[in-house]
């Protein structure tokens, strides 16, 4: 495999590392990277390498493997050096932990991004676990025309994070991500 060399513009490796990081793209949702998703946790540098803490989406994901090669093959190919992964579980992945411009990559890519609580929200809100039924006035905006006009087919999308949808304005299906 060809290797690329990061330039020394950045201020360490760890800044590198995330650079390169945010290049990774989600093997399920490729519009959108591992970063983005909040997947990786921390970078940190080793005497012998970096460390790589990932936490998965649910404990069961079938793409974890898939992140955590394609994660220490970027860095590999950045030229950045010895590098590891560590899966961390707990605390828990939240799907508050997607990043602003990756809610907006889910929805240009068709997919309706989960509600989102800011921090502020989440300290003080409880929120129940639902994984089947909307939450009662809960809208899910069609990410193509906007339309709140929606029907859900399916509790399972193409993945168990995801929800099958339909617009009833535009008639188009459409993924809706799961809020966890």
């Amino acid at each position: 495999p060809r290797r690329r060399v990061v330039t020394n513009a950045l201020a360490s490796r760890v800044d590198a590392a995330w650079a390169v990081l945010h290049t990774v793209p989600d093997p399920e949702v490729p519009a959108v990277s591992v970063c983005d998703l909040g997947i990786v946790r921390e970078v940190i540098e080793h005497d012998d390498g970096l460390e790589i803490v990932l936490t998965p989406t649910y404990s069961g994901c079938p793409a974890t493997e898939a992140i955590e090669h394609d994660v220490l093959a970027a860095i590999e190919n950045a030229g950045l050096g010895r590098a590891r992964a560590t899966l961390r579980r707990a605390p828990a992945w939240t799907s508050d932990w997607i990043s602003d411009e990756g809610r907006d990559k889910l929805k240009a890519y068709g997919i309706a991004p989960p509600a989102h609580l800011t921090p502020e929200q989440a300290s003080t809100t409880a929120v129940p676990i639902k994984l089947f039924g909307r939450m009662a006035g809960e809208r899910i905006a069609c990410p193509r025309c906007a339309s709140e006009r929606t029907e859900r087919l399916s509790a399972f999308g193409s993945t168990a994070c995801k929800a099958l949808y339909r617009c009833m304005a535009c008639r188009e299906p459409f993924e809706h991500f799961k809020p966890i």
